[in-house]
Formats: structure tokens, sequence, C-alpha cells
């Protein structure tokens, strides 16, 4: 049995798990989960995961996984995505974390407002547009003295902050005042083989 994946394509948190199974050449079943349109809310879907969210994945023995950066580890555990050092494995688990609790929900809610529910970048919350500056300013810090986030090597740790960071225009979050930002985008869409999704 093939692993499934239950994602939506407009989803970043869902590319960055399809991303990582591609780098890895893991084979499975894409299996397109419309948010919008409430195939989260279905029973059989609340039945794999009771938060109805994706991504959501079912392994080849039958379990289901969810929450995305909990599924990449899984992943690419043995992998080159995840340091062997221990320190290096801490501060790439440390960048999740903080992606998940001080970037996606700034970054990613933005795009989701102006580029699916159509308000124009001028009608978004503007603490939620300063909240989004910050974490972007915070990652273009980092970046400044290193190609990627950690150590000298794409880690799991570029590709989760990558989803949302490469489409943040679309939130209206101009990336020009973020010098290392581009660069770093690029490298890490060459790294893990990401192309125009």
């Amino acid at each position: 049995m093939k692993l499934k994946v239950y994602g939506d394509s407009i989803s970043g948190n869902c590319l960055k798990v399809k991303w990582t199974l591609d780098h890895l050449g893991i084979a499975y079943d894409w299996i397109e989960t419309d948010v919008l349109s409430g195939q989260t809310r279905t029973a059989a879907f609340l039945a794999l995961n009771p938060a109805g969210q994706v991504p959501t994945v079912v392994l080849p023995d039958g379990r289901p996984l969810a929450q995305s950066n909990a599924i990449m580890l899984h992943l690419a555990e043995g992998s080159t995505l995840i340091p062997t050092d221990r320190y290096e494995r801490a501060r790439m688990m440390e960048w999740m974390f903080w992606e998940q609790y001080s970037h996606e929900p700034y970054v990613a809610v933005a795009r989701f407002q102006v580029a699916y529910l159509g308000k124009s970048p001028d009608e978004l919350d503007p603490e939620l547009v300063n909240r989004a500056k910050v974490a972007l300013s915070r990652l273009d810090q980092a970046l400044c003295t290193s190609n990627f986030l950690v150590g000298n090597n794409c880690t799991l740790a570029d590709i989760a902050l990558v989803a949302y960071t490469r489409v943040a225009p679309e939130g209206g979050l101009d990336l020009g005042p973020y010098a290392y930002i581009r660069p770093w985008i690029g490298r890490v869409e060459a790294a893990a083989g990401i192309g125009g999704q």
C-alpha cells in the first residue's frame, strides 16, 4: 500500500509535505482535498483527522498522521534533510516551531485573505501586516550570514519556511526590502527541487 496524502494544492503547509516526498523520492498518492469547499469537514475525513485539517497522510500501514512539520520529520528521518549533529537538529526544529507560531499565522493568513478571500492589501488588519513584516525581517536577518537556516545545507527548516515566504507577495507583502530572502528562496528551490508549484 502506497502512502496517501490528503492535501490542498493552494496550501503551503500541504506543498511542503509534497516537496519533501518528491525530494526524498517517496512514492505517494496525492488526494486533492479542497478546504474552501468543505472537504475537510466530511465524516470520512474527520475520521482520519478529527481536527479537520490538511495535510493529513495515511502511512502504508494505515496509520494517519497530521500536522505538516510532524509529517515532514517522520518522512525525512535518516535523510540529509535532518542534521545529524544534535544541536543543529534542535536548531532546525527551533525554526520549524517558529514557522508555525510566528511566521505562518501572519504571512500565510495575509496571503489567504488577499489571494483567496479577495481582500485588498489595504483592508488587512494592520497588526497582521506588522507581524508578518516582523517575521520576514527575522528571517532576513538570519540569512545575512548563511546560505541556509541551519548549517551549510538545505534542511526541513528551509523547506518549511520557504513554502509561504515565496508567495508572500500574493498577500501584499513586498519582499523587496529583504535583501537575503530572495536569493535564499532560489537556493532552497534548487536544493529541494521545487518547481513552479
